[in-house]
């Protein structure tokens, strides 16, 4: 890890949202809303997130950046004021096979595709979900989704599987053998996986959005799990937060503080001039 920079000048800022950006669950903090604001001009300020875009639009709205591109689904989905730039999706096929492996353990199969949200119940999990993002599903069975996306002739932007700590630790290193070429696996946490197209990232989404000329070196991003490893380590300055996993905090340039104490937002304060 580098030392503490002074002053940085860049051209993009990327900021990973959940256990980043965001002060808690769901907000951005009236600290960030003002660093980003006073730097908007300057540098170009694009969200990179898991998350679905309606659940990314309201953060865009409260740090106004409104005509921003967003960066949705880890890479897969990639939007600028309601108009796709691009889509990558986990082919149906492999949205059932997934789903044969998930139902085998009593695995739930949360299913996205751009605003489209799916899951078989409801749950503790899925009321956190809605709380958190401020978005709400489909309560619909997997099979019956499925069948439905064949016929419309699409995939998954998004799948995530919530079991138990138990039945992810199962299925975890089953779907890493028969899927690895496939698709990107994460563990979010002990009892949830989220799982992208393979051929895109939050970096090679990031890469897509550069003007002409622009390079990576142009680009300061900040993050704090494993869906942001590539990102912080390609960029001109990769910053992790202070709750970040070990092995993002070992491979970023600079550590700032945790997300609840408004690290990006510190981070900004301290090193990000505007011109």
């Amino acid at each position: 890890m580098n030392p503490e920079p002074r002053t940085l000048n860049y051209k993009y800022l990327c900021s990973d949202l959940d256990s980043t950006l965001l002060a808690n669950k769901s907000d951005v903090s009236a600290f960030a809303i003002s660093e980003i604001r006073r730097i908007r001009k300057e540098v170009r300020i694009i969200l990179v997130s898991a998350r679905m875009p309606k659940a990314m639009h309201y953060i865009q709205q409260d740090l106004g950046i409104p005509n921003e591109p967003l960066i949705c689904y880890n890479g897969a989905y990639v939007l600028h004021q309601n108009k796709t730039l691009s889509s990558t999706e986990i082919a149906i096929e492999q949205v059932q096979e997934i789903h044969t492996k998930a139902n085998a353990l009593a695995i739930h199969v949360g299913l996205y595709h751009k605003d489209e949200w799916y899951v078989p119940q409801d749950s503790e999990r899925v009321q956190k979900e809605i709380r958190y993002t401020k978005s709400s599903p489909v309560f619909k069975a997997t099979k019956g989704v499925l069948t439905d996306w064949e016929k419309r002739g699409i995939g998954a932007h998004k799948i995530m599987l919530m079991g138990t700590k138990e039945s992810a630790d199962a299925i975890f290193p089953q779907l890493q053998q028969s899927m690895h070429t496939k698709v990107h696996l994460y563990r979010s946490n002990d009892t949830l996986i989220e799982i992208a197209p393979k051929s895109v990232s939050k970096l090679s989404a990031i890469q897509q959005l550069l003007n002409p000329g622009d390079t990576l070196s142009d680009v300061i991003a900040f993050g704090d799990n494993y869906n942001d490893l590539e990102m912080l380590q390609k960029v001109g300055c990769g910053v992790a937060v202070g709750n970040a996993r070990a092995e993002v905090k070992e491979i970023a340039d600079h550590l700032t503080l945790s997300n609840t104490e408004d690290g990006v937002a510190h981070f900004i304060k301290t090193h990000l001039a505007t011109y």
